[in-house]
């Protein structure tokens, strides 16, 4: 099959990705460093009929991106840093409304302004817990051009697949990057489409989850009328304030995403099968922890790659069976405090070591860096 080989940039490989996963609808903002996918979108948008949106802020994108989804429409933003951090409130809103929506967030250097054009790894925890109260959500982090593009498919594909925000959890070097790209054809990935209703507008309850843990979606403008609010609610989405209710709405926001936990988690390993040191990166810092490996074999020491694709759900089960095979785990991050290998360290315990290699000041981590923790 003859392809479309183009150089992309991680950012344009985004809204390509987006566009090719169904995306019909683009609200945002411009902030560095993801300023370049609402370009992308502004370009490319209304050529394949969809609509796009220059909002006044980022409270008013996730807003819009929201109503766009539960009109019917697979339905995106993108931002950074600051504006990620007033999208919380809306977010939160998608999490109780079950609404599919994809939010790409191309960290940066922080906190607040920061150093705006510089990389950062450092909105992990708030990508997790921005929002307040029990809830859940999936997070994917693209390591090079392809991924970005081929994680903003699977991003949409399990928005939509699962009623349930996903953040792209991107950083400025691999948005900035500019590799070349083989574009799939048509229909070459499979796309997912939400569940529609089956039964008739009388009896459909849009939070009524079936067997599979998720409830099909119909959409506003429909002969389906429904009711979607951020207050706790029962199945047919009014306020319910029965204990019994908010126990079973809790549980269902987490289970669905616990049933399905292992066709979500996402990873890729590199030279793990005789390993005796292991290093996890994810997003920039996989390229440099892969050209580490490959150095550090060439000096006797047989080390190997465990790439998270996705970020939450964490991968607890996929770090706990790697890590039994090694005496030594490096996790290179770019934050201060390690908020990944705050993770590992709950899966591992104290029964093998881990180095953090951790650099914050808005460079990129080298793999000379990582060869140091080795």
């Amino acid at each position: 099959m003859k392809r479309d080989v183009r150089l992309m940039q991680g950012n344009e490989a985004i809204a390509e990705g987006a566009i090719y996963a169904g995306a019909r609808f683009y609200a945002g903002y411009p902030i560095t460093p993801s300023s370049e996918i609402m370009a992308e979108s502004a370009r490319i948008m209304p050529s394949v009929g969809g609509i796009f949106l220059q909002m006044e802020d980022e409270i008013g994108s996730i807003a819009a991106v929201v109503g766009a989804s539960l009109a019917g429409a697979k339905a995106f933003t993108a931002t950074s840093g600051p504006g990620f951090s007033l999208m919380q409130e809306n977010l939160g809103l998608a999490v109780m409304g079950e609404v599919p929506c994809v939010v790409v967030s191309v960290q940066r250097n922080g906190p607040s302004t920061g150093l705006a054009t510089k990389p950062g790894q450092a909105d992990i925890m708030q990508i997790r817990w921005g929002r307040h109260g029990d809830q859940s959500i999936i997070a994917l982090s693209p390591a090079s051009v392809a991924e970005c593009f081929l994680m903003t498919v699977q991003a949409f594909n399990f928005a939509e697949k699962f009623r349930v925000p996903v953040v792209l959890a991107a950083d400025e070097v691999v948005a900035h990057a500019r590799q070349n790209f083989a574009m799939p054809a048509p229909g070459e990935i499979p796309l997912v489409d939400r569940k529609s209703p089956t039964v008739s507008p009388e009896k459909y309850r849009p939070f009524d989850a079936e067997n599979d843990g998720i409830a099909p979606l119909a959409a506003y403008g429909s002969e389906y009328v429904f009711h979607v609010s951020s207050s706790m609610h029962g199945p047919d989405g009014y306020s319910n304030n029965n204990p019994e209710n908010a126990i079973w709405r809790i549980n269902q926001l987490h289970r669905k995403i616990e049933m399905h936990r292992d066709e979500i988690v996402l990873t890729k390993t590199y030279d793990t099968d005789d390993m005796d040191v292991l290093l996890i990166a994810y997003g920039a810092t996989t390229g440099a922890s892969r050209a580490a490996a490959l150095k550090a074999r060439k000096n006797g020491i047989k080390a190997g790659v465990l790439q998270l694709i996705t970020i939450w759900p964490f991968p607890d089960k996929e770090v706990k069976a790697l890590a039994k095979n090694v005496k030594k785990i490096v996790v290179p991050e770019m934050n201060y405090a390690g908020q990944v290998a705050g993770e590992v360290q709950k899966v591992i315990g104290s029964d093998v070591e881990l180095k953090k290699v951790n650099k914050y000041n808005g460079q990129i981590i080298t793999p000379q860096d990582i060869l140091k923790a080795l």
